[in-house]
């Protein structure tokens, strides 16, 4: 299923953050750029090498104008322990949402029943709560977080221009291309 467009559901949902526990809903989310970075587990493998790579780039997801959410079916409990066993992950700045009923999994269809788990998805979310990018990968291919942050600038470039386009790899600052027919058979 395609969901390039399409709206995010209301939700609501506990979170963990930085020794705190809060409240998370689609109202938090909106007049800002967001990232749903969904994950198997927490004390596990690969996740944390992911959500530390995310850390080492908030800030500028941040000065970019996003938050990053990274969400797994773990409860905003496990969260905390996680946080509190592990120095990286004590590190992580972004909030941690909890969705051990896998509500938030269902309304991005990530969500490995049989495991109880998600896979490893990036939902890049502009600031009307409306899908930009995502990409979903198997539970043990890991993720680059500079590559969803080079995405989340191409998405919100795109957003400010919309008569112009990023080309791959496109960095800012880079040329950008104004579709037409005068490029048609000159790329």
């Amino acid at each position: 299923m395609n969901y390039i467009g399409q709206e995010i559901q209301d939700f609501s949902v506990k979170a963990y953050q930085q020794g705190e526990l809060k409240d998370v809903t689609k109202k938090d989310v909106l007049g800002k750029w967001s990232v749903f970075f969904f994950y198997p587990a927490d004390f596990s493998f690969v996740c944390p090498t992911e959500l530390e790579d995310l850390q080492a780039k908030y800030s500028q997801f941040k000065a970019a104008g996003a938050e990053i959410y990274s969400v797994s079916e773990d409860t905003e409990f496990v969260h905390k322990a996680w946080a509190e066993a592990s120095d990286g992950i004590g590190k992580i700045e972004y909030p941690m949402l909890a969705d051990p009923a896998g509500k938030l999994a269902k309304a991005f269809d990530v969500l490995n029943e049989e495991l109880g788990q998600t896979y490893r998805a990036a939902f890049i979310v502009d600031p009307d709560g409306v899908i930009q990018s995502y990409t979903i990968n198997n539970m043990g291919i890991g993720r680059n977080a500079s590559e969803i942050f080079r995405t989340l600038q191409a998405a919100s470039f795109v957003r400010a221009h919309g008569d112009k386009v990023c080309p791959a790899s496109w960095q800012p600052g880079d040329d950008v291309l104004e579709p037409g027919l005068d490029l048609v058979g000159k790329l």
